[in-house]
């Protein structure tokens, strides 16, 4: 969701469909998707405008062409720098040709791409990104640079950085189901929430998959009807009196049912299926940063017991007068410094989760509660709709039954 307050110090960031106030404020949309070049160099680029008043932006409006791998280059940086925050996911990256540049597909994309964008818009640490920023002002050559310089985990393609996100999926669910038994925190409040983390994805996978049975549903009884419809009013022309006016209408009715009924699959898809989609990836991503804060904890457990240890050494060596114990005192003080670090990192870690655990909730509450409503609204419109199609029927069928 997008929402219209800022949390913490961060500044008042609005929806993309509301008017900018005198408050600060940034707002993101993502649109005019086109398909460039040919082949298997072919993409598709799509026109992202910011409107802001943030002092460190150039200018109040900037409109860039971005493709998807920009969106992903945005991702990864942001999930290396913001540890302890729940990055938003992205949409898969689909590998099917006749799919890729279908307009379906397209427009599912840039739904998603809009949604990702504005999520980070409105994060109040996220928006304050430099990272944020260059995605959102730099000319086309500027992006390209900056994606070319990255180094370590930036220097992998896409598909790689996805098969990082899926070992680290792996690890987590091998953690929990107690297939893999690595050092970690004991913490019974914390066991909750990766058993509920891990039972919420399940559902809402359930729940995706059963609401995309209904779109396929809706789809299938929207094409019977319209064939219905045309193989009706065929043969309402071999008939020249009122039984044949009759079949006519019956298939002139049952080919606009036929409309309705894919108009309301789209809808399904983009209002309903589409939301449900998005959290299951928005939990692999909170899964991801559950992975982090276990290797946070492992470096700060571990670096805890080189120390004990390298205490043990030294009154050996003090013992012993040997020539080596101020080189291990040294290494003594350089162990206790990064333990410091590791400890800070880790408690950073928990601090921000605890925050963003908060706000997920709170997020997922307002959006399944549109997306429901919007299915339930869109379902009893349809079933008036159609119940009042054919009953608007019943009178001249029932004329030529009873003639």
């Amino acid at each position: 969701m997008i929402n219209t307050q800022g949390n913490g110090s961060g500044p008042v960031v609005q929806s993309p469909r509301s008017p900018p106030s005198q408050s600060p404020y940034l707002t993101v949309s993502v649109s005019d998707p086109a398909k460039m070049g040919n082949g298997v160099q072919a993409y598709i680029s799509y026109k992202v405008i910011t409107k802001t008043n943030f002092s460190e932006y150039d200018g109040p409006e900037k409109i860039v062409i971005r493709r998807y791998s920009d969106f992903v280059w945005l991702r990864d940086r942001l999930f290396e720098k913001y540890k302890g925050v729940f990055i938003p996911p992205l949409p898969e990256k689909s590998t099917v040709e006749k799919f890729r540049f279908s307009a379906e597909f397209i427009e599912m994309r840039r739904q998603a791409l809009d949604v990702f964008v504005n999520r980070i818009a409105s994060h109040h640490e996220l928006q304050q990104s430099d990272d944020l920023r260059i995605f959102l002002q730099a000319d086309e050559q500027t992006m390209e640079r900056a994606r070319s310089q990255e180094i370590g985990i930036f220097k992998k393609k896409p598909a790689d950085l996805m098969q990082i996100f899926k070992d680290v999926q792996s690890r987590v669910s091998d953690v929990v189901l107690g297939k893999e038994k690595p050092v970690e925190e004991s913490n019974p409040e914390y066991e909750k929430l990766k058993n509920y983390i891990f039972q919420l994805e399940d559902h809402l996978a359930e729940a995706q998959k059963h609401a995309y049975r209904l779109v396929k549903r809706h789809r299938e009884l929207g094409q019977s009807l319209s064939d219905f419809g045309k193989a009706v009013k065929l043969l309402g022309d071999c008939e020249g009196n009122s039984l044949g006016k009759a079949f006519s209408e019956l298939g002139t009715k049952s080919e606009s049912m036929s409309i309705k009924l894919q108009r309301e699959a789209q809808n399904l898809l983009m209002n309903f299926e589409e939301p449900l989609k998005d959290y299951v990836r928005a939990v692999q991503s909170i899964k991801a940063t559950m992975s982090e804060r276990a290797n946070a904890f492992r470096q700060h457990y571990e670096l805890a017991e080189a120390i004990k240890f390298k205490e043990i050494d030294m009154n050996k060596l003090r013992l012993t007068r040997s020539e080596k114990l101020a080189e291990a005192e040294h290494e003594y003080e350089e162990l206790k410094a990064d333990g410091v670090d590791a400890a800070r990192r880790f408690e950073k870690i928990v601090k921000l989760m605890n925050e963003e655990i908060v706000r997920f909730q709170e997020e997922k509450t307002l959006d399944m509660g549109v997306a429901f409503h919007e299915f339930a609204k869109g379902q009893a419109h349809l079933a008036n709709s159609i119940a009042d199609a054919w009953r608007s029927l019943l009178p001249k069928i029932e004329a030529c039954s009873s003639s």
